[in-house]
């Protein structure tokens, strides 16, 4: 398998997880429109729609944070490396890629499966009554998407890597292919 091919393949793995974070993200606003509109015009509050809004609002993050840095969104000191030749750039983001990104990703992967898994065991449910069940759904998020920046991590070195071998441009940004 060539290197290019093994980007494009971590690539749709971003763009997927970007795709079902724009889901999310709309399904939110449909909640969160119904929510308002529950409470202020039919009086009536419902505790389960409020904890879906901080369970999608909380998975839009984590499962938008892959596509991100796929993107070249992600947070780095723009001013003095978008100044840089793209060998320069590929080096930063080599270095940034292995030594932050995916120690930390890989850390924070390995003790959110005990947190998810501490709650799936536990039965955890929300405190408040009306709450929603099954907490360690969105628990299960937290390793699932740091698994997924530890995927896309990865496509940031090959690609850095096809830079350095001149197989490609460093670009900051492909839209996906439809």
């Amino acid at each position: 398998m060539s290197m290019l091919r093994l980007e494009a393949i971590i690539n749709r793995f971003s763009d997927l997880l970007g795709k079902i974070s724009a889901v999310l993200f709309v399904l939110m606003l449909f909640n969160v429109f119904i929510d308002v509109v529950m409470r202020y015009a039919l009086n009536d509050v419902s505790i389960g729609m409020q904890e879906l809004e901080w369970h999608l609002y909380a998975a839009v993050f984590l499962l938008g944070v892959p596509y991100t840095l796929r993107a070249g969104g992600h947070v780095r000191v723009d001013l003095i490396y978008e100044r840089l030749s793209d060998k320069s750039q590929a080096w930063v983001d080599i270095f940034g890629t292995l030594f932050l990104l995916l120690p930390f990703c890989a850390l924070v992967a390995w003790y959110g499966y005990g947190f998810a898994m501490e709650s799936y065991n536990l039965g955890e449910t929300s405190g408040d009554p009306g709450g929603l069940p099954y907490r360690w759904v969105i628990k299960a998020v937290i390793p699932f998407s740091f698994v997924a920046m530890v995927i896309s991590g990865f496509g940031l070195l090959v690609k850095s890597v096809n830079v350095l071998l001149g197989l490609r441009p460093q670009d900051h940004y492909e839209a996906p292919q439809q």
